[in-house]
């Protein structure tokens, strides 16, 4: 009994999906919730399970195609079927059996020979042949010394040098000539791809953000000495209880969190003619996921410790690099947090993610000399960057809020005391 594969819901206003990998081809052995196929949505990429325990029949569907939700992909044979992991066999004609010997081809004419035979009693042997000139010998060229020095200094393959020079012997000249050639690619120059349905909706929301929102950046470098040592002092302890890692990302979590309480412009989002002021704190968290950058939410970031913050953004990184994340971990969102320094990023200007109004850039950690009590010391410096809308958020929160962010990183016991 055949079993059709369709196209599930998969999130609200998503229409359409992209079909990614497929996991079995024709002919494969299934079992009941079985990983099949992956289809991308302008949100996540999901692997489609089979919905019993089969064979898969018919595969309508290959890799890149747009398909509309609920329309059919595949078809499985309920029952154990005569999959094994690949196609079945042909099956046998009406005259011959699965295991009956193919008919061995007719032998091929014979040729008479037009010369005597050598082992012909009848006639005498004939005199040897003269013997053949010798062949040209395959001996390497002669290699000049300036151009064994050079093949030598470069690495090179005397082979690759065309020899040049009296008797075939391979000079200097040669080899700097081989040396002054550019490589040819040994690829093709152009490769196109189409694009996912997730990079496809990335590329149309950030462009979004910037037609719509006033967006502007500004900009202000943190001391993480307090930080650094606080990590420094506990990470072993922090590891051993809560099995993660103590990163620099809870504690940025915290200090937004306590900034957007004091300045719920930066915490807000415009609708309409509207201004919506939000209650609740759910904290974006972008990362770089399989297939494209993702911002799965941290809901209700107030309530949760340093603890459940790391873990929360470990499990994060995981699943998103393995293209794991629901769409429901993927939705709403009240401000972003994004950190470039992971890659190396020195400074950037983040965009965006709307509706919301605000997002925060963090980047790499470099000691730099600074001025402290008129003396110059070498610090722990970053540099941070908070992009927001400037129809809601003036420059006067924007700075401030960051400035806000700043102090409480620097001195980290502040957010223990909640002060």
């Amino acid at each position: 009994m055949a079993v059709e594969l369709r196209v599930p819901e998969v999130g609200e206003s998503i229409t359409e999906v992209q079909i990614g990998s497929w996991l079995k081809a024709e002919g494969d052995r299934v079992e009941r919730d079985e990983a099949v196929v992956e289809i991308e949505s302008d949100k996540a990429t999901l692997e489609l399970p089979a919905p019993v325990s089969g064979t898969i029949e018919k595969l309508f569907k290959k890799k890149g195609d747009v398909v509309k939700i609920g329309e059919l992909i595949a078809t499985l044979a309920e029952g154990r079927g005569t999959g094994n992991g690949s196609k079945p066999q042909k099956p046998t004609t009406a005259k011959g059996s699965a295991d009956a010997k193919a008919p061995e081809p007719p032998a091929a004419p014979t040729v008479k020979s037009t010369e005597p035979s050598a082992t012909s009693p009848s006639k005498a042997p004939e005199a040897p042949a003269p013997p053949r000139p010798a062949a040209p010998s395959s001996a390497p060229p002669r290699r000049m010394p300036s151009a064994e020095r050079l093949i030598e200094q470069h690495g090179l393959s005397p082979e690759t040098v065309p020899a040049t020079g009296p008797g075939g012997r391979l000079l200097k000249e040669d080899v700097l000539e081989h040396l002054s050639r550019k490589p040819e690619p040994s690829g093709p120059i152009e490769e196109v791809v189409p694009m996912s349905s997730l990079r496809i909706r990335i590329a149309e929301r950030l462009k979004g953000a910037q037609n719509t929102a006033a967006l502007l950046t500004t900009f202000n470098e943190i001391d993480m000495s307090g930080v650094v040592a606080l990590r420094e002092e506990l990470k072993e302890p922090f590891q051993e209880r809560y099995g993660v890692k103590l990163g620099f990302m809870s504690f940025f979590v915290k200090a937004a969190v306590d900034a957007l309480m004091r300045f719920p412009q930066v915490n807000a989002e415009i609708r309409d003619k509207e201004i919506v002021y939000k209650n609740h704190y759910d904290i974006g968290i972008a990362v770089g996921g399989g297939r494209g950058l993702v911002v799965p939410v941290l809901r209700g970031a107030d309530r949760l410790s340093f603890a459940e913050i790391e873990v929360a953004i470990a499990d994060f990184a995981l699943r998103a690099k393995e293209n794991k994340l629901s769409l429901d971990e993927l939705k709403g969102g009240t401000f972003t947090i994004s950190n470039g320094g992971v890659y190396g990023s020195l400074l950037s200007t983040p965009i965006v993610n709307p509706p919301q109004s605000g997002i925060l850039g963090l980047h790499a950690i470099h000691k730099r000399p600074v001025a402290i009590d008129d003396q110059v010391v070498i610090r722990p410096m970053m540099y941070v960057a908070l992009t927001y809308d400037h129809r809601i958020i003036d420059g006067r929160e924007s700075v401030t809020w960051l400035r806000h962010v700043k102090d409480l990183i620097e001195r980290p016991t502040r957010m223990l005391l909640g002060i």
